[in-house]
């Protein structure tokens, strides 16, 4: 192989970033077409699922022993709604929005999600939950997490607690693994 060169790209936001890119075996630069291609080639996005299907169904099967164990599907479909809204996966945020609503939850809940601070439509344990969603998903060092898991226990048992804990883990990582697809 030849030695690297380095090519300077504009990308649509106007940053100039760095890119390495090899030479040809040849030592002949790549065509600008070719290097076009290569970059194109290079940004596609890495497909998870079909690289490793038994992993991700592996993961996948964590949300079927979540509700064996008793999570309940609604309760579940608005942590993932919820932290999808943060993580601003819209693909998550429409599968979630359509889970919930054959979960059984109102359309006026799925409206007012974003804002359950502020509205009277969400039970206390939704609200220790959504309360608890936002804590693990945006990290905040001035956050009390021990008031949290008090809140939680006024509703939801330890094991309930691990569940929704684990919910709230999976969809970050869902929602992390549909992002690195942009």
């Amino acid at each position: 192989m030849g030695s690297p060169s380095v090519i300077f790209l504009k990308t649509t936001f106007g940053i100039t970033q760095q890119r390495n890119m090899m030479m040809t075996t040849s030592s002949v630069p790549l065509s600008s077409t070719s290097l076009a291609s290569v970059s194109l080639a290079s940004e596609k996005p890495v497909m998870h699922e079909k690289n490793d299907p038994k992993l991700i169904g592996y993961l996948g099967q964590v949300h079927v022993m979540m509700a064996e164990r008793g999570l309940e599907h609604s309760l579940s479909a608005l942590i993932e709604l919820r932290a999808s809204q943060i993580n601003q996966c819209a693909y998550c945020v429409d599968m979630h929005i359509s889970d919930a609503r054959k979960a059984g939850v109102s359309q006026d809940k799925l409206d007012k999600v974003i804002v359950w601070r502020h509205v009277d439509v969400f039970s206390e344990p939704e609200r220790a939950a959504l309360a608890w969603t936002e804590a693990l998903t945006t990290f905040d060092p001035k956050t009390n997490y021990a008031k949290l898991r008090s809140e939680l226990r006024q509703h939801f048992s330890d094991k309930e607690i691990t569940l929704i804990t684990t919910d709230i883990g999976m969809i970050n990582l869902w929602n992390r693994v549909q992002i690195s697809k942009h």
